[in-house]
């Protein structure tokens, strides 16, 4: 309850944050819950308190008042009775004196027998030493020693009331002896307290009963002597008249207090041992910790019958180890020496404690303050951070040296990738990731807390999710320098552009293998063998959350193995195509055999790569390249001279291309992917027929092309008619009309939402 309170912008400094509302709503709640418990009972133990000293004053005033009102009663009876007896002055002064002389003749004879007494004394302690099991004389010598302790009391009382102050020095010295069997005794009382607990197990309730009535007599004596002293403080014209009945102890002994402080010290002894255990060993928490729930046992069990019942000795007992074991535990969390698997045990520790105490008869609110003062969501944050401070570590690292390996890329001779047991391209630190996850699992599950391992596979889930899009930016931003250079004319390292292009593989390969599963092979994916170890460690409820994040980790996958391979295609048609794609649908474009050229290069890399390429990935590879030529090729209608004159033989040459093409597509191995492909490149009849169409009917052509093709942009339309030899303003803005006419049914993207 005492960690300071910490902002909500601090806890939702990023979007990913968003998800921990759920937990942190339910942190708060429990806090609040325990802030609640803990109001209710504070306010209720002051409620009481204050009803009960309220009734205590109001009783001590009443005693006090009836008190003075019989003294002054017993007074004036005094006075009134001088006057009734005529020699009463002369019995008075007799009566007196023969008070004093009997005063004077005990305290004669108790001083004459004093040293003989106190030896008797000794001699019973001496043997209650040698039998110090069974201590027979234990009561005998308590009677003694507080006849001895009032004659002492009494007589320097009296001594001090005289004018000669050497006498009471005198007095002191011949009492001293006393004060060694008064120790002596102590030590006794002392040795029996610390004891409690092995003679009640072993059934020694004789010597339990004559100690708790020693300690109750003189609680009782410390009792009369406070009240005396305060009716004295108070009322000290009267009380000095009634000296004289004040007999017994003078002083506040204090052994009720003594005994419960050495129940502590006892306590504080036995956690000693327990506290070096646990440091050596911090599964040994609730088993180095069994005597303290067996002993306060043995006081329910045996130890209440033999006290006094005012003394609820039990309730006693457990709140004063409650107060051990919440300093016990409380220091041990803010311990250099202990670890976080110490923090972790001391997590878990207070369920357990509070049922134990439970079964004993002590609810958790009747024991405060809390054993670890609410800061179970605290130790967990903290614990939970430390696996994740961890976790960014190994992440780092990793990062650090994979950002090496990919700068060194041109260095090492034939490159720095590895190749798996089926020869494809692979990074080499991705095994390293996905085993270092694992461990944390395992850290994570080593706490058995729900909160901790779910907050893990959180914290992982959106790392995850960071270093795709680390991947993306990475390889990103050297695809952007590399083509840079290449359309500033700059010359472009050949080993630079080839090395890209196997990482751009390497990393598609990745993505591909941390979800391939594959039942037949008994092949399992990073990402199903990972799902597969937090799964047993979570709740249900977070696994259903966990499926959705596990989903979208999966795509994440998917769609960066397949932006590797389109980045792929860019760099060639950015390099290899640089000079063949500015002379499509220009006049030299009728004497080249460009698009022959660039199916035969497209044939090659896919040869080149077939071997070194997930197969998964091999007609993804071939879909990107063909739907990238097709933007390309259609997008070659905005070129510096493209014209397509009535004149000339453009539909022929076209026709030429795409039996190019097609015949390539055709001979592919897989001829469902030949087919799909040669059916996304059938846009361009309509893209023809836009071409070569009547003016007139340029409208109808549109029409036709947009309804087929939702997502067919009209820039890219307006450059096709202006490429056209007869182009009129009119023919644009027939189309234009058209366009607002048609209300077009959006569905699933097509092609020529890329064609701009």
């Amino acid at each position: 309850m005492d960690v300071p309170p910490v902002s909500l912008a601090e806890l939702l400094r990023h979007p990913d944050d968003l998800d921990k509302i759920t937990s942190l709503k339910a942190e708060y709640t429990r806090k609040k819950s325990a802030v609640d418990s803990s109001l209710r009972l504070g306010l209720r133990d002051q409620l009481e308190t204050t009803q009960s000293g309220m009734n205590g004053l109001s009783d001590g005033q009443k005693t006090v008042q009836q008190i003075k009102e019989e003294m002054i009663k017993i007074d004036k009876i005094c006075s009134e009775s001088q006057n009734m007896i005529s020699d009463f002055a002369t019995i008075n002064l007799v009566s007196q004196a023969h008070r004093n002389f009997g005063a004077v003749e005990a305290m004669r004879r108790n001083l004459e027998t004093f040293n003989e007494r106190l030896a008797g004394i000794e001699e019973m302690l001496r043997e209650d030493d040698e039998d110090a099991e069974n201590m027979p004389n234990l009561l005998a010598i308590h009677y003694e020693l507080t006849q001895l302790r009032n004659i002492r009391d009494d007589a320097i009382e009296q001594i001090s009331r005289g004018d000669d102050p050497s006498l009471q020095s005198t007095l002191e010295d011949y009492f001293e002896r006393l004060d060694g069997a008064v120790k002596w005794f102590d030590e006794h009382l002392d040795l029996i307290a610390m004891s409690l607990i092995s003679l009640v197990t072993a059934d020694n309730n004789s010597l339990v009963v004559r100690f708790a009535l020693i300690i109750e007599a003189e609680e009782k004596s410390d009792i009369r002597v406070m009240a005396l002293q305060e009716a004295l403080k108070d009322h000290k014209e009267i009380a000095t008249r009634f000296q004289s009945i004040t007999d017994g102890a003078k002083t506040v002994r204090g052994y009720k207090e003594r005994f419960l402080r050495i129940i502590k010290e006892f306590g504080e002894t036995k956690f000693q041992p327990t506290r070096a255990k646990f440091l050596e060993d911090s599964s040994q928490l609730e088993s180095s910790l069994k005597w303290y729930f067996n002993d306060l046992n043995a006081v329910r069990l045996g130890m209440v019958p033999l006290m006094p019942k005012k003394w609820r000795i039990f309730r006693t007992w457990a709140e004063i180890y409650h107060g051990l074991m919440h300093d016990f535990l409380v220091e041990l969390i803010d311990d250099p020496e202990a670890s976080s698997a110490h923090t972790l045990e001391i997590i878990s520790w207070p369920e357990k404690y509070y049922r134990k105490m439970g079964k004993l008869g002590m609810k958790q609110d009747e024991l405060v303050p809390h054993v670890i003062d609410n800061r179970e969501t605290e130790l967990v944050r903290d614990f939970r951070a430390l696996i994740i401070k961890f976790l960014d570590e190994w992440i780092d690292r990793i990062w650090a040296q994979e950002r090496k390996d990919f700068e060194n890329r041109n260095a090492d001779q034939g490159g720095n990738l590895d190749q798996d047991e089926y020869g494809f391209f692979r990074t080499k630190n991705l095994v390293d990731l996905w085993r270092m996850l694992r461990e944390q699992v395992d850290a994570a599950g080593n706490s058995k807390r729900t909160d901790v391992i779910e907050g893990v596979i959180d914290a992982m889930f959106s790392r995850l999710r960071t270093r795709q899009t680390a991947w993306q930016k990475m390889l990103e931003e050297e695809e952007v320098r590399l083509i840079g250079e290449a359309s500033r004319g700059s010359g472009i390292e050949t080993d630079g552009f080839q090395s890209l292009q196997d990482w751009l593989v390497a990393t598609a390969n990745d993505q591909i293998a941390c979800i391939d599963d594959n039942e037949d092979e008994g092949r399992v994916s990073y990402l199903t063998d990972f799902k597969k170890k937090f799964a047993p460690l979570v709740t249900p409820g977070y696994m259903d959350r966990a499926e959705g994040d596990v989903g979208a980790l999966r795509d994440g996958y998917v769609d960066l193995s397949t932006w590797c391979m389109t980045k792929f295609t860019h760099l060639v048609f950015a390099v290899d195509f640089k000079a063949v794609m500015p002379d499509f649908f220009t006049p030299k474009w009728y004497n080249t055999t460009a698009m022959s050229r660039i199916v035969a290069t497209i044939e090659e890399y896919v040869n080149d790569y077939r071997q070194v390429l997930h197969y998964t990935l091999l007609d993804t590879f071939v879909e990107i390249f063909a739907d990238e030529l097709l933007i390309r090729y259609l997008g070659s209608v905005r070129n510096k001279g493209a014209k397509f004159k009535r004149t000339d033989a453009y539909q022929d040459k076209i026709f030429d291309d795409l039996s190019t093409a097609f015949e390539y597509f055709s001979s592919l191995p897989d001829a469902e992917l030949g087919d799909r492909i040669k059916d996304t490149w059938r846009v361009t009849e309509p893209f023809v027929a836009l071409l070569s169409c009547p003016k007139e009917t340029v409208a109808d052509e549109f029409a036709r092309f947009k309804t087929s093709y939702w997502d067919l942009q009209i820039s890219w339309v307006e450059a096709v008619l202006r490429s056209r030899d007869d182009f009129e303003r009119a023919m644009l803005n027939s189309v234009k009309a058209r366009a607002a006419q048609m209300d077009v049914v959006r569905g699933v993207e097509t092609i020529m939402s890329k064609v701009k």
